[in-house]
């Protein structure tokens, strides 16, 4: 407890990481703040008694805008457009050349391509607003409902997301951490608080199932973060090795052991908001259409059988796909090749990239399968007798996005301690898993 204390004393006494927490506390606070203000003609109590038993899909959606969604906040669509919008421009960068090309401009074409998906997070938005507002805000609760009230609600809430990005783009530049991941993470976290509390409640009441199953089930969750967090962690070491290199006077002798560290789980979340995207589309469907029956209302309920079936099996998938295009072994057996290094008892060049790609077929198999089963985790707990609000946090998106941004921002940090020769948050001064190319051997 000593230790940490003074480690606490040395991030407030590095001027730049103070102003960068600070900084990303700020605007974190603005977002929580702008996701309660509610859009204009909307009356807010007709509203919570439309959605007092929302779940769901569209209670995820709830989660991750931070209880925006349900509120019709000017921040109701949050972050999700971009990211839409980031996962269209990934996707565009495998089959349109052009994005391909400013891909691998550097700097320039990162610019471009960020320039891009800004506006069609724009266009993304245009097109959800209203369908947020005919889904989700009842009639009853529309104290206006001219075609001028519309233009302005869907301006405001397209504005609201934009205002969101530059939040997120500000947090990264000038804070700690990815700013529109640690958006998301504020927005789920903001709901445990209250999940948890219902749970006690429940468990602890006259018909509840008592204070032991509460502590049971308290253990089991720690179970899962523990396991999921092991999953972001994981990496294989593939060893590798340098020739002799001379570089002005010096000589750099041969034998330097260092391994590129390929991590089990090299999709992240990715794969699970992607199969997410597209499960949200029986909901709207559903929802549209105004049926109460058939295929569509079978696959938009969260606790369904069949929509957890096809959900894991497209988690699977996507967990490759989205490894083989973030991946290149290629690329990195070029890398190693150009820099003198190569894997011992491989040729450099086809035979390193065919060896690299190989072990990462292998390694991705259950890290997919782990990631599937983290994804559909919250249905079991249900079933076990988890409240719904609260088993949203026994795996899924929201505890894959919490583990991942923890470790990051705690890294992040870290690397500030150790520039100025302090110990790092861990007491052995290293977070597992470090998202760089190549490092010494341990």
């Amino acid at each position: 407890m000593k230790s940490f204390i003074q480690t606490l004393k040395n991030i407030w006494s590095i001027e730049e990481l103070r102003k960068r927490i600070l900084t990303t506390l700020a605007l974190l606070l603005v977002f929580r703040i702008g996701s309660y203000v509610v859009l204009p003609g909307i009356d807010s109590q007709a509203l919570a008694a439309a959605n007092e038993d929302g779940g769901g899909l569209a209670g995820l959606l709830n989660m991750f805008t931070g209880g925006a969604f349900n509120r019709a906040s000017i921040f109701s669509l949050g972050i999700m457009p971009y990211i839409s919008a980031s996962i269209i421009m990934q996707l565009m960068g495998i089959a349109v050349p052009s994005i391909q090309k400013m891909q691998k401009e550097g700097e320039s074409g990162r610019k471009k391509i960020n320039q891009y998906t800004r506006f069609l997070t724009i266009i993304i938005t245009g097109f959800q607003a209203p369908g947020y507002i005919a889904a989700s805000v009842p009639v009853e609760a529309r104290m206006f409902d001219t075609p001028f009230w519309w233009m302005t609600v869907v301006i405001i809430l397209t504005s609201g997301t934009l205002f969101v990005m530059w939040l997120g783009e500000r947090i990264t530049d000038r804070g700690v951490g990815n700013g529109i991941s640690l958006l998301i993470m504020i927005g789920i976290i903001a709901s445990l608080p209250g999940a948890f509390f219902q749970e006690v409640i429940a468990a602890t009441g006259p018909e509840g199932y008592g204070l032991v199953m509460l502590l049971v089930e308290l253990l089991a969750l720690l179970i899962v973060i523990a396991a999921t967090v092991a999953l972001v962690q994981a990496v294989r070491r593939v060893p590798i090795q340098f020739a002799k290199r001379q570089m002005g006077t010096r000589e750099y002798s041969q034998g330097a052991r260092q391994y590129i560290p390929l991590k089990v789980n090299s999709a992240g979340v990715m794969p699970i908001i992607f199969a997410q995207a597209i499960m949200f589309v029986p909901l709207y469907v559903a929802q549209y259409s105004g049926t109460e029956s058939g295929i569509m209302v079978e696959l938009s309920n969260f606790a369904g059988l069949w929509y957890n079936v096809i959900f894991f099996i497209m988690v699977v998938a996507f967990t490759y796909f989205y490894t083989a295009i973030t991946v290149n072994p290629n690329q990195m057996a070029d890398d190693l090749k150009r820099n003198g290094g190569f894997i011992p008892g491989v040729k450099p060049g086809k035979s390193t990239a065919e060896f690299l790609d190989t072990i990462l077929s292998r390694i991705t198999l259950p890290g997919a399968i782990f990631l599937g089963v983290i994804a559909i985790l919250p249905v079991f707990a249900m079933q076990a007798g988890v409240k719904q609000a609260f088993s949203i946090f026994f795996g899924g998106t929201s505890l894959l996005i919490m583990v991942g941004v923890v470790l990051d921002t705690l890294q992040q940090i870290e690397s500030y301690l150790l520039m100025r020769h302090y110990d790092g948050l861990m007491k052995t001064g290293k977070l597992a898993g470090r998202s760089s190319t190549f490092g010494m051997a341990g």
